[in-house]
This record gives C-alpha cells, structure tokens and sequence, in this order.
C-alpha cells in the first residue's frame, strides 16, 4: 500500500501532525475513506511517536458502528498513513459552534451514541480518555462515532501518571494525578452534556492549572431546569459530573447509565441496529472544508535519515479483512510498477 492507492478529493481537517483528507480507494472496491497523513518529522518533534503508535495499535483491534474504524495503515521514509471510515457530516465541535446549543430530543441523541461507543469501548477494556465535540463525528445519517485513539490506553488499577488529555474534559482523578477507570469518559460526556445545554462548558481558563484550581474549587452543575428541558435531563448530566468517581453515574459500568429514568422509553438495541431515526441531520454539504487542498509542505526531514529515528515507526501497518480479502488486494503497487498520479481535485 502506498500514496499512489489513492485520489485525494479534498482536505476535511487538519491537526498538528498534517491534515486529514476526503480521498477514494482506486483500482479496488471504490472505497471512499479519510486519510490522515502525518508528518514523521512533526510527530517526533512533539514527542508523540507513542501516541500514535498506540493509536493504530487499539484501533487495529476494534470495530464498532459507534466507533471510527480502520481501514488500512501504512508509512514511508517521510509520513504515516491512517486510512479510516468516511464521516460525511463533521465534528459535534463544528455543529456546536454553528448552534450553540441543542434541544433535550438531539442531545439525547447525541448522548445515547456516545454511551453505545463508550459501552464497546470499555467492554474491550480501554479507556479512551480524550471525549470530547471534536473526537465526536456524525456520518450521513446523524449518528454520531468516537474518533482520535491517541491517549485511550488499556485500563490497568495503577495508572496515577496517565494525565493526558483535553483541559475542561478531564475528569478530576485525572487532573489530581489519581488512578482512574471508566468514569473518567462519563464525566467527560457530562461535560459535553452541559455544553449542550447551556451553550458553555461548566469550567474554563487560560491553563491547565486554572482549570483544576476551578475544578477543586466547586462541583459543576446545573441549578436551573432550562425552558424545554426535562428534570430527568438535567439530574442525568449533573450526575455524571460528579467529582468523586465513586459517585459519579457510569462508575459500576454502563447498565446504570442506561437504566437512568432520562433514557426510559429508549430501545437501545434498535438504537445500536440504527434504526431510529436520529433527530439531527447534517448538511449534505458542509463548509468546513478547509481552503488548502495541496499536501504538506516539506519541512527539514534530515533527522529521517536515520534508522535508529525510522526503527521507532516499525510496524505501523495493518490491512483490515473484507469477507476473507485484504480491502486493497488488487491495488499493491509492485516495484516495477511506474508510480501512478495522485490525483488533487476539488469536490464538485
């Protein structure tokens, strides 16, 4: 598997490895995908060779329809290739900034989809750690997936010097440097559920620092029954935001969480078929598509010369199966094959 497999449609988001593109599987099953290209030289750099080593490692094991899923995984002398599902409908991040807030019957929605993905998440034993609008993405049909692997990690009972993560997020054990297991992601969904509501999140500040001292100096919650809100709503958000873990609704597993009143007349395993109808659909078109639409520019790769530099990215490859078949078994590009065009088009 190489670049050439691929036609490059257009730049769908960008991160501080490179930029993640719209682009078509060729020569195979027309398969439309994201591809993150990361640059080996920025991930080294930000000492992140890890992450995202860890990343491709618990993706390769994981496949769920409230997940994002891997398709292929390759490198060569100068980036790292993620190839993964196709979300047509942008981050919950893009959506809030656009609405500011939700109503009860999409929040609900968008809560019931993250407790699905969280459920497949921790049964697997991972804890993902990094919950939040922009590691949230809704495909086609409004149904949302969890993204960005690159700080989960394998639940283990001492993990005090596991503080990763996205300040206004991170749940209190974390932020304290405690052992932490599952609630941590239910506290974060928490978060996500007040900014919903109220259009904020509950804590904020410059630093990190200033959001622990908040954290520490009063528990988050929501005083008032907005208009258009349910008690129920409301109890179920503050519940998952207590500071103690031991408190916090989802810390004995999802069954409580479910079982909450809020979700009573909720059929979870239709929801998991998809076969609800969801509440909110994205724009066909959307205009957060980044204006670049060429590949990175090369920065000073003198330090891939090396390799011992390149023997840290050994084994960044996978393939996933289809029915028995690698996805690209027809579309390997041989040595003596003359390297095709990677085709740069704006989607029409």
């Amino acid at each position: 598997m190489t670049l050439t497999n691929f036609e490059l449609i257009s730049v769908v988001g960008q991160g501080g490895f490179g930029k993640v593109y719209k682009a078509r599987l060729i020569k195979t099953l027309n398969l439309v995908v994201a591809l993150k290209i990361m640059s080996k030289v920025r991930v080294i750099k930000k000492k992140s060779v890890s992450s995202v080593m860890n990343e491709l490692q618990i993706l390769s094991t994981l496949r769920h329809e409230f997940i994002i899923n891997i398709i292929s995984a390759f490198q060569d002398r100068c980036s790292l290739y993620l190839a993964m599902d196709f979300l047509a409908g942008g981050d919950l991040r893009f959506h809030l900034c656009k609405f500011r807030k939700f109503s009860e019957a999409i929040t609900k929605h968008i809560a019931i989809c993250i407790i699905i993905g969280l459920d497949y998440i921790h049964s697997n034993g991972i804890i993902h750690r990094d919950i939040k609008p922009e590691n949230l993405v809704f495909d086609s049909q409004g149904y949302l997936r969890i993204t960005d692997f690159g700080i989960a990690r394998i639940w283990k009972p001492q993990n005090s010097h596991e503080t990763s993560g996205t300040p206004g997020y991170m749940a209190p054990e974390v932020m304290c440097r405690q052992n932490h297991g599952v609630a941590v992601d239910y506290f974060a969904l928490g978060i996500i559920m007040h900014e919903c509501i109220l259009g904020k999140r509950p804590y904020n500040g410059k630093s990190r620092q200033e959001i622990r001292d908040q954290i520490i100096a009063k528990q988050a919650a929501i005083t008032e029954v907005p208009q258009g809100w349910s008690t129920e709503a409301i109890n179920f958000a503050n519940a998952l935001m207590s500071r103690k873990p031991q408190q916090r609704l989802g810390c004995n597993g999802p069954d409580e969480v479910k079982n909450h009143s809020w979700f009573k007349d909720i059929k979870w395993t239709d929801y998991e078929k998809k076969l609800i109808k969801s509440p909110f659909i994205p724009d066909e078109k959307l205009d957060n598509y980044l204006k670049s639409n060429q590949l990175e520019s090369l920065e000073d790769q003198s330090i891939l010369h090396s390799e011992q530099v390149q023997q840290q990215f050994l084994g960044y490859e996978h393939v996933h199966q289809f029915n028995g078949q690698p996805t690209y078994v027809s579309s390997i590009v041989s040595p003596r094959t003359p390297n095709l065009r990677v085709q740069l088009k704006k989607e029409q």
